[in-house]
């Protein structure tokens, strides 16, 4: 798995980061979602190495990563801060420029990069994502329904820890080692085992309903948009478009290009259909 590539753990201040980077060319780094790590990108990311330095991390809290102690309002675990997280981590690798491509929640901190940091991020990438608060402002029935395990994460009073860690296996359901690779699969586990981990996890969610829309309402009424080129992939098992034509509800968010490709997978793209992903990022980030 990652053949070539180079496994550390680094230093960029509040946390330390595991991650895993090689190829060589332009910059350009892979986030994960949940309840993923890093080694999700094991398919894709030796695809673009022929023409990427590429730079896989696992976020604050998931994977290896350490996450500070709580805070008031769940900052430690903004996406904010993990955009920091993936700007001084580049920085420590030589880049002070790259492109940034996100899944799930991922996704959400790739934009946040994006908008905090428009002189950093050459390009972005969002793969089945929306900004929060698109998906608040149209709460309803279905949305609720299907995505229940937003409001179950996030939780305080009743923390989802105690559910989880009582059996890991019963509430996290992944494919087997067949279908996502053994050493993906065993990585995933070894962090939904992990207590610290799975409270890692429930503060992204937590920080997501708080925080990060705060965040995202503040970047509205300011007027800020994403500047940079930008590529939805859209899954097209997935429900991304629960709410709609994704890319019309990004549009307001980004001033200039915006583009979107479809990939024929579930949600899980870069286990379920690599060649699809590395094929689309890699065109777009050759385009000029």
């Amino acid at each position: 798995m990652f053949e070539g590539f180079t496994l550390e753990t680094v230093d960029v201040g509040p946390v330390r980061l595991r991650v895993r980077h090689g190829g060589s060319g332009t910059p350009v780094v892979l986030v994960h979602g949940h309840p993923r790590t890093h080694t999700t990108w094991h398919r894709v990311a030796p695809r673009l190495a022929d023409d990427h330095f590429v730079v896989c991390p696992d976020l604050r809290g998931y994977g290896r990563s350490t996450l500070p102690a709580d805070e008031p309002g769940h900052a430690q675990s903004a996406k904010r801060a993990m955009a920091g997280d993936i700007v001084s981590l580049m920085r420590h690798l030589g880049h002070e420029r790259f492109s940034v491509v996100g899944h799930d929640r991922g996704a959400l901190v790739a934009f946040r990069t994006a908008m905090d940091h428009p002189d950093v991020v050459d390009r972005l990438v969002v793969m089945d994502g929306l900004p929060i608060t698109e998906h608040l402002e149209r709460l309803n029935e279905d949305f609720v329904r299907t995505w229940w395990h937003w409001w179950f994460l996030a939780q305080t009073d009743k923390p989802a820890e105690r559910v989880i860690n009582s059996a890991p296996e019963a509430w996290y359901r992944t494919p087997g080692p067949h279908e996502v690779g053994e050493a993906n699969h065993a990585d995933i586990w070894a962090a939904l085992r992990d207590p610290a981990v799975v409270h890692g996890m429930c503060e992204d969610y937590r920080a997501g309903l708080r925080i990060d829309r705060v965040h995202e309402e503040a970047d509205r009424a300011a007027g800020r948009q994403v500047r940079c080129p930008t590529l939805l992939l859209a899954a097209t098992e997935d429900d991304i478009d629960i709410h709609g034509d994704p890319l019309t509800i990004w549009r307001p968010w980004v001033a200039g290009e915006l583009r979107g490709v479809d990939v024929h997978s579930g949600h899980h793209q870069a286990e379920q259909a690599p060649g699809e992903v590395a094929r689309a990022i890699g065109e777009f980030l050759r385009a000029t």
